[in-house]
């Protein structure tokens, strides 16, 4: 396995096979967009992921937790006041987990730019009733969402929205949640392709594990979009792998204690 790690990691763009890796590799990361999965409330995967960025030195930084606005409003000054940048970036009023786990990735990689990739909530909502295509604008061939998913794909999909919204979901809800999704993947790779083209990269790209799947995610629409362009996925997970990943590369770490989320539901 180490060998197989040295061979790809310093000198290929694209992996020949998926791999579980550890936090000592994440300083040998290398593509045009490298897409670093976490799980949100997971301080591990943050801790990992600012490693990850510190040994890459990205030029641009992609945030799924941020949007165009919020991330105009990163100034260098405040990249290293954590409870400055908190404030500035209306954190404690986005529902995402408690900044001081994000705050190092600001300054993992301080001479990256900040983009932010996060779409507006009525855009989202609005792709559940009218699709992904529709809202995302005359680009959405480049990314297929002008095109229905494969019957067995789609059923797939649904499952998983509605085992990851512990089965409580009405079943007609479940296509526009899958819509909901492609739009923001789509809006993802957008962002990070822009990034690259502006700045050069490398690109960082800082999202849930599931936006970094290569199967579905944000790393398949940047292929399918703009197929020059080399991407890695890292998927990180709390539990051990079972069977093959849709990620090139994975970690898997402690779970980090939490209540159930299924709790009220029940």
């Amino acid at each position: 396995m180490k060998a197989f790690l040295a061979s790809w990691l310093f000198c290929a763009a694209v992996p020949v096979s998926a791999a579980q890796i550890g936090p000592q590799d994440l300083g040998n990361l290398r593509a045009d967009i490298v897409v670093l999965g976490e799980v949100h409330d997971n301080p591990t995967h943050h801790v990992n992921q600012a490693a990850a960025l510190a040994a890459l030195a990205p030029r641009a930084i992609v945030f799924e937790m941020l949007s165009p606005e919020q991330a105009a409003r990163v100034t260098p000054d405040l990249r290293a006041d954590a409870a400055g940048l908190g404030a500035v970036l209306d954190w404690n009023a986005s529902g995402w987990p408690d900044f001081v786990m994000y705050a190092p990735l600001f300054t993992a990689a301080p001479q990256a730019a900040i983009y932010g990739a996060a779409l507006p909530r009525d855009e989202v909502r609005r792709a559940m009733a009218d699709g992904a295509a529709a809202v995302f604008g005359p680009d959405a061939p480049a990314f297929g969402l002008d095109q229905a998913l494969p019957t067995d794909e789609q059923a797939a999909q649904e499952a998983e929205q509605m085992a990851a919204h512990c089965d409580a979901l009405p079943a007609d809800m479940l296509p526009g949640m899958v819509a909901a999704q492609r739009l923001r993947d789509a809006a993802f790779a957008r962002t990070a392709i822009q990034a690259l083209e502006q700045t050069g990269g490398p690109v960082a790209v800082i999202t849930g594990s599931g936006h970094a799947r290569t199967d579905r995610g944000v790393p398949a629409m940047i292929a399918r979009a703009a197929p020059q362009v080399s991407v890695l996925s890292l998927g990180q997970l709390e539990a051990p792998a079972d069977g093959p990943q849709p990620f090139d590369l994975w970690i898997v770490t402690e779970p980090t204690p939490r209540e159930d989320p299924c709790a009220a539901l029940r």
